[in-house]
């Protein structure tokens, strides 16, 4: 008879777990889909940034362009594979919300969630560096503040560094969400 209830509360233990992991499955999800929106707004924005000067002399033209500088043009690719990336690990939340107990694909998530990390955090401070230089200059240097000219394109600029931003603490949480997960299983 004692046996028999020892079971009866590991099997009640078993589903606690799994119904956790599945409740963690999916809020990943929902991160996922969040990091992925973020993402894509901050490519878009920065993408689309540009202003031209409603004055220009006849040799020069004043206008500004993401694509004019490369730091610019990094965190646009950076920001789109990660979005991708997003877009394509849901199959794999989904999947870890059927199979609550999956581990191997669990590892995999986490180390695929760092290397994104990485790649979306170096995208977004190379251009937060050109957008704090945009905005303040660098006096030492001769370099001036462009953003008293070029509103718009600052405001867009630094608005798409906020959705960055954003999607990197919520690459954050998902790493710690799975690791939770898979030490669970």
């Amino acid at each position: 008879m004692k046996a028999v209830s020892i079971e009866a509360g590991e099997g009640s233990k078993a589903k606690r777990v799994h119904g956790v992991n599945r409740g963690i499955s999916v809020f990943d999800l929902i991160l996922r889909i969040v990091a992925l929106v973020g993402t894509l707004a901050s490519a878009v924005a920065m993408g689309t940034a540009d202003q031209a000067l409603s004055f220009s002399t006849q040799i020069v033209n004043f206008e500004a362009q993401y694509d004019d500088i490369d730091a610019f043009k990094f965190f646009v690719v950076s920001n789109s594979i990660v979005c991708v990336y997003l877009a394509l690990s849901i199959t794999i939340s989904i999947f870890h919300i059927i199979r609550s107990r999956a581990g191997k694909s669990r590892v995999l998530l986490i180390v695929l969630d760092a290397i994104m990390l990485v790649f979306l955090t170096s995208g977004a401070s190379a251009a937060a560096a050109i957008v704090y230089l945009a905005h303040n200059g660098n006096t030492s240097t001769n370099w001036f503040s462009i953003c008293q000219q070029y509103t718009d394109f600052c405001q867009r600029s630094a608005g798409s560094l906020i959705g960055s931003f954003g999607a990197m603490t919520l690459m954050v949480l998902l790493i710690i969400l799975s690791s939770i997960a898979l030490s669970r299983v």
